[in-house]
C-alpha cells in the first residue's frame, strides 16, 4: 500500500488540499529558495532533462505539476518550435510562472493551466512527451498520477520524470540526510511563509519509491523499456519510458 505522507500532520484534509495549500503559500519564494537550497543544481537537473526530451523533436509536450513554470520556460527557449501545457493544482504558483512566461514572450508556445494530475481534461494520445519534475511525489496517488500520464501520451510517445533520491554512497547519504532534514527546513521556515513546506520536503523524498521501484511502477501502468539516469551522484534521478 502507498505510504501516505502529508505537510500538516494534524490537519484533517487529504493530501491533495493539503498539497495544494502548501504551494499556494510559499509560490512567492519558490524560486529562490530553489536556486539557493539546490545550490543552482536544479538548473542543472533541468538541462539535463529537456537536453533528452528534445532529442524526441516532440510537438506537444504536457508538463504536468508545472510548478512556476521552469521546465516549460527552458523546453521552449531552447526548442522554438514545440508547444508546452504546463497544469498545476496550485493557482498561486501558476500566478508566478505566467509572469515569467509573458515576460519572455512566450506565451504563443506555453499555456498554463490549473488542472489535478490525476484527473486530467486532456484527450487520449494527446502528446509526444508528458513530463513531471519533483512532482509525483506530490500525487493523492502515484500510480492514478501516472495512468493519467500514460493516458493522455501518444502512442510511441515518452513519458520523462524528474525526482530527488535517496543517496547510497557513503559520505554523501550521511551529509544529504543531515542537509534535508536539519538544514533546509531551518532555512525553509526562516524564508518561507510555511514553516511545514520544507519539512515535508524531506519527509516525502524519504517515503518515494525510488529507483528500480520506480521503474515497477512504470511498467505497472503501462510503460514499457523504462530506464533511469543518475544525477549528481544519486541525488536525483530522471525516469523514462515509452508508450
Amino acid at each position: 500500500m502507498e505510504k501516505q505522507i502529508k505537510p500538516y500532520d494534524s490537519v484533517p484534509s487529504g493530501k491533495k488540499e493539503q498539497v495544494t495549500t502548501m504551494f499556494d503559500n510559499i509560490a512567492g519564494g519558490y524560486d529562490f529558495l530553489n536556486r539557493f537550497l539546490s545550490a543552482r543544481f536544479d538548473v542543472k537537473w533541468r538541462n539535463t532533462l529537456t537536453q533528452l526530451i528534445l532529442s524526441h523533436n516532440p510537438e506537444k509536450i504536457l508538463d504536468v505539476a508545472t510548478g512556476t513554470a521552469d521546465v516549460a520556460l527552458t523546453l521552449a527557449e531552447k526548442s522554438k518550435t514545440v508547444s508546452i501545457k504546463g497544469v498545476d493544482i496550485s493557482k498561486n504558483m501558476l500566478k508566478y510562472g505566467q509572469i515569467k512566461v509573458d515576460k519572455k514572450n512566450l506565451g504563443n508556445r506555453i499555456t498554463l493551466n490549473v488542472a489535478d494530475a490525476e484527473n486530467l481534461d486532456e484527450a487520449d494520445d494527446s502528446y509526444d512527451i508528458t513530463t513531471a519534475s519533483f512532482g509525483v511525489r506530490n500525487f493523492e496517488t502515484l500510480k492514478k498520477g501516472l495512468a493519467e500520464m500514460y493516458r493522455v501520451t501518444k502512442p510511441g510517445g515518452m513519458i520523462y520524470v524528474l525526482e530527488f533520491s535517496k543517496p547510497k554512497i557513503f559520505p554523501l547519504k550521511q551529509g544529504y540526510n543531515f542537509y534535508f532534514k536539519k538544514i533546509l527546513p531551518t532555512i525553509g521556515r526562516l524564508k518561507s511563509k510555511d514553516p511545514k513546506a520544507y519539512t515535508y520536503l524531506y519527509e516525502s523524498v524519504q517515503a518515494f519509491p525510488d529507483r528500480e521501484n520506480f521503474l515497477t511502477i512504470l511498467q505497472e501502468v503501462g510503460f514499457n523499456n523504462v530506464q533511469l539516469k543518475e544525477l549528481t551522484w544519486g541525488i536525483c534521478h530522471i525516469y523514462f519510458g515509452k508508450k
